[in-house]
């Protein structure tokens, strides 16, 4: 059966320097199942993807990090790459941003090197995450408990490894927000 989240609103974060199939793919299967999807940035305009070895396309951003709140979405998407979530975790109001969805039990789904953000939350103690590997180490010493799978969930904590874990990973980012309903 085909989940319905037409009622759900997602926040996808992203800097320069996302990955752009860990940005694509999630918003395309959130859309196919009928969620709102907004991209969110440390400023309004064009944001630039990297696509495996270079430079890639460029996406609008919704809204600017400055105008949000957390109250306004369902759920939080962190794609990966290198520069992007370096970018991001050296941002107070990102940090604020997502230590919120944390706070306040909402699905967050991060996926290769977006976990590094999740560490300057101090929210990752005792959680079960994967990431891409060479993160393994930093999320160690965040206090996470890390494993090699193409996708974990810890309560509210979705995280994935990959590009190649794409399907899983959007497929349990779907499902976790289908069951889950909130009270704002």
């Amino acid at each position: 059966m085909k989940k319905d989240l037409k009622t759900k609103k997602v926040a996808v974060l992203a800097a320069d320097g996302f990955e752009q199939s860990e940005f694509e793919v999630p918003i395309t299967k959130l859309k196919e199942a009928n969620a709102k999807v907004d991209v969110i940035s440390l400023k309004k305009g064009k944001i630039k993807s990297w696509n495996k070895i270079n430079w890639g396309a460029e996406f609008e951003v919704n809204k600017s990090i400055e105008e949000i709140k957390t109250n306004n979405y369902d759920a939080l998407v962190l794609p990966g790459g290198v520069m992007n979530p370096d970018a991001l975790r050296m941002n107070k109001k990102v940090i604020q941003f997502v230590d919120s969805f944390m706070i306040q039990g909402k699905p967050v789904a991060a996926i290769c090197h977006g976990p590094w953000t999740l560490i300057e939350t101090g929210k990752l103690v005792g959680k079960k995450v994967t990431s891409y590997p060479s993160l393994r180490s930093d999320l160690i010493n965040a206090g996470a408990q890390w494993v090699n799978k193409e996708v974990v969930v810890d309560n509210n904590l979705i995280t994935s490894r990959t590009p190649e874990d794409l399907p899983a990973f959007c497929q349990k980012i779907i499902e976790e927000l289908a069951e889950t309903v909130f009270v704002n």
